[in-house]
Parts: C-alpha cells; structure tokens; sequence
C-alpha cells in the first residue's frame, strides 16, 4: 500500500473550507488532519511514500460527471470518444468518476443492452464509472427486467419524451415505468422535450428551406421543454415516483421544476456548462469560412442552447444558487464535423446532436466561482456532493473524509487554462488542448482562471501537471445504492 500525505492545501466541501492535510493509506482517505499536528506522529510526512505540497491551492474530491455518453450509437454514427479515451480526457480536468448510460432500444432486451455497455467498458476506463439504464422500449419484459436492476448497482434509468422511432416512450409508458420507480425506489432520468410537436416543426421549417443548425434551436423552442417538464412533474405526482430532469436548459423549464418542489415533490434537476456559457445566437447561430453556416453544427445539442436576449443562462446560474437545480453534469456525447457532424450538411435534423465538454466542465464551473456566480463550497457541491449523494455514491464518492475514495484533485486557482484549438495567423489549426477524441472544440477560446494541477484516483496520481500517469483499466465498476436524497 502507498501512502501519501496532501499537505499545505486548503481543503474545500460542501459545508465550509479550512487549511488542512489529507493523509491516503492505499485507495482510501484515512485522515484529515490540521497543519502541524501532531496526532500520527511529529515526522508524518517523513514516513510516508510521497508528500504533495499543496500550498496555496485547493484540495477538493474528485468530480463525479454523473451524465455521459460514450461510444453512444446515434444519428448514423457513434459518438466519438471511446471508454478509454473519454474517461482519460475526463481525468485531466479532474473528474474522478462517470456514470454513463447503458442503451436498450426498442425491439432490444434491457439485460442484453446492459451487457453491451459492460463489454464496451469493461478494462477500458481510466477512472471509476456506473450506469444508468436507458430504457427505450417499455413493454412487459421491460418493466420486469428493471426490477432487477438494483441488484446490478443500478438505482436509476432514463426515459425520453424526445426522438420518436428512437428512444420515445408516450405518457401511458412513462407511467407504467415510473410506477416500478416508486415500488423500487430508483431514480426516474427524464429527457423532457415534447418530441412529435418537435418533429412537425422541424419538418415545416425544413419545408421552407431553413436547414442550417440555428433551426435545431428554433424547432426545439422552450415550449417544448416546459410543456414536457410539466407533463413528467404530473405523471411522477400521480404515481409517487421520484424524478430527475436532465440538462435542463429554458427558464420556464426550471420555473416548473421549483414549482413542484415548493409543493412537495421529490423532484430534481441538472443543467450543463452549455446552457450557462453558450446561446442560440453565438453558437448555433455562428458562421465560420470553412463550414460557412454550417458551422453552427458544433454546438448542437438537445436540449438545445437557448436565446441569450430570453437570458435563459443567466436563469440557470440563479437555479444553481438556489438550488431549484442541483446539480451540473455534461451530457458528453462529442461527434467530429468531419464524417459525423457534418451528416446534417442541407438538414438539421440528421446532425447528430451532442457536444464534448467532459473535461472542461469542472474548469468552466470554477470560473463561475472568479466571476462570483458561485461559491468555492457550492462549486464542489453541485460538482462532486451531490452527484455522489443523488446517484448512490455517498460515503465512497464526493467528499473528502475517512474512508472515503481517495478521489483528490489538486487545484490551483493561480493557475490558467486556455481551452479549444489554437490557430496560427492564417488562422491554421496548431494543435490542440484538448484530450478528448474529437476534430474541435465546443469551448474554443476559452480561457479559465484556474488550473487542475493533480489528480488522484482511487489514491493513484493519474495525472500531474498536464502529464497523464494512469492507464486505461485502472477504473472500476460502481454498484451504485439508492438516493441518498429519498431514503
């Protein structure tokens, strides 16, 4: 066993922040000790493996991305980061564990697509990964089999009001399945967008010959998200199941969400850096000389980003104060333009939809901490706590206590990280700072005042500086319990 003490930081959770040492005994945090004492010994940090001075830089648990899509089939491709190339590049901007999402699709049994998601996983993760089910088809055998799914560690699955013919469950299926949710105790995961409204609208402005990205946006109006949002809130009211919103992005959207809790709903939501940074008009909007118009089509996504001039972002940052939302994962499904984004070349509607921010997203978060949007203490809160305490990691995941994972990163607010894909002066690509496996950057231009300087999984230094020092296997499977939030 190794041990390694983290001296001279300042440790910061959920509750409060303070000067403190971190000692790690193998994969486990042992003791969080005050500078100088004395406790285990006056030369603790001569009888340990190795000493990481953390001095002027904060010491926080691993960030927990508890909505990702790997290897994602969708819209005629796959998205583009593998297992091991995803959760690498999650490793670098300090997220320590993934909950990814395991896929049955109509005509699919669940067991078979859970299966498919272990192999695919399986020996090729960087750090520690869970599931959620994605439960595409609800029939008897369904329902049936999600039952079971506690067994296998995991406590929640996914249902879409979104893509009919892809994922689409209709309301008397949403509430089928969301009465096994209220007998199991398991999270119900919404994606609430009105999805045939949705596919008339794309299909009339298709009509009239606005294809370019901007329309993906248009056609997804925030109507369609409240509506949805309001429709799910009912449905889990009427069968006592709890419910979880994902990548919230419309204000009325999180007006709803509010409303519901307010009157007594185990109701959730998260939002994604998108929908707190971009818009409708800077990027889906946006034209470049190589992709003309097109070039809209790195940004899309659904939920869609919203109109900055409705100040749908400055909504959610507000949500996240207030906790009407709790929580800020990716929804990481990244697609190249070459070969993949660009199969919507004419039609928006065959874009495949999904942006890569894995890696960024506990840099962007803590930039919201600079510009005071948040606190130090909430950042980690919405970034690491509550993923563990919402999706059953609570206790090994999330907080910097003994005997919890020693999930550490290192992070030094002096720092500085420039995000996207530099160019030279003919405007040629350089290079890139980025790890994750795509031909682009969503974040192009960024630049964050702070910087992940160490990462530690499972007590392993998986990366120092801006070097990568684990290997693909080192993460394991998460069984997962129940919400902390509903026992």
């Amino acid at each position: 066993m190794t041990t390694t003490l983290i001296s001279g930081g300042t440790v910061v959770g959920a509750t409060g922040r303070g000067a403190a040492d971190v000692l790690v005994d193998g994969e486990r945090i042992v003791a969080v000790l005050e500078p100088g004492s004395t406790l285990l010994g006056a030369e603790l940090a001569g009888s340990v493996d190795r000493v990481i001075d953390a001095s002027g830089k904060y010491v926080i648990p691993g960030g927990i991305d508890a909505h990702t899509h790997m290897q994602l089939p969708f819209g005629g491709t796959e998205a583009s980061d593998t297992f091991e190339t995803g959760t690498r590049a999650a490793a670098h901007g300090g997220t320590t564990t993934i909950i990814d999402f395991a896929v049955q699709r109509y005509g699919e049994r669940v067991e078979d697509g859970l299966a498919a998601w272990h192999e695919k996983a399986a020996g090729e993760c960087a750090i520690d990964y869970g599931f959620h089910q994605i439960v595409g088809g609800v029939d008897e055998a369904s329902l049936q089999a999600m039952r079971k799914l506690p067994d296998e560690g995991i406590t929640s699955f996914k249902l879409f009001m979104a893509y009919p013919g892809v994922f689409y469950s209709d309301d008397a299926q949403v509430l089928r399945a969301m009465q096994v949710s209220r007998e199991t105790g398991m999270l119900t995961m919404m994606h609430a967008e009105n999805g045939p409204a949705i596919d008339v609208l794309a299909e009339q402005l298709a009509e009239q010959g606005k294809t370019d990205p901007y329309f993906h946006g248009v056609a997804r109006a925030w109507e369609m998200e409240e509506e949805a949002t309001h429709r799910a809130i009912m449905l889990a009211k009427l069968t006592g199941a709890p419910l979880y919103v994902v990548h919230v992005s419309a204000k009325q959207a999180v007006a709803q969400l509010a409303w519901a809790r307010d009157h007594g709903q185990h109701v959730f939501g998260e939002t994604c850096p998108q929908y707190l940074y971009l818009s409708l008009e800077e990027q889906l909007g946006a034209s470049s000389e190589q992709w003309g118009a097109f070039e809209g089509a790195k940004w899309v996504c659904s939920t869609p980003l919203r109109s900055r001039e409705e100040r749908h972002q400055d909504a959610m940052w507000q949500a996240l104060r207030t906790n009407d939302l709790q929580m800020v994962s990716t929804d990481h499904c990244p697609f190249c333009m070459k070969d993949q984004k660009e199969l919507g070349l004419g039609d928006f509607r065959k874009i495949p939809n999904g942006i890569g921010s894995v890696e960024h997203r506990m840099d962007l978060m803590y930039q919201g901490v600079v510009t005071g949007e948040l606190t130090l203490e909430r950042w980690v809160e919405l970034t690491s706590t509550t993923p563990a305490r919402m999706f059953g990691l609570a206790g090994r995941k999330g907080a910097i206590q003994p005997g919890a994972d020693a999930d550490l990163v290192v992070y030094d607010p002096n720092g500085r990280t420039t995000i996207g894909m530099p160019v030279d002066a003919d405007g040629k690509p350089t290079g890139r700072t980025h790890h994750m496996n795509m031909d682009h950057s969503a974040w192009e231009g960024f630049e964050v005042d702070g910087h992940v300087d160490v990462v530690l999984s499972r007590g392993k230094v998986v990366v120092e500086g801006d070097e990568y020092l684990g290997r693909k296997g080192d993460g394991r499977y998460l069984k997962r319990g129940l919400s902390s939030y509903l026992s």
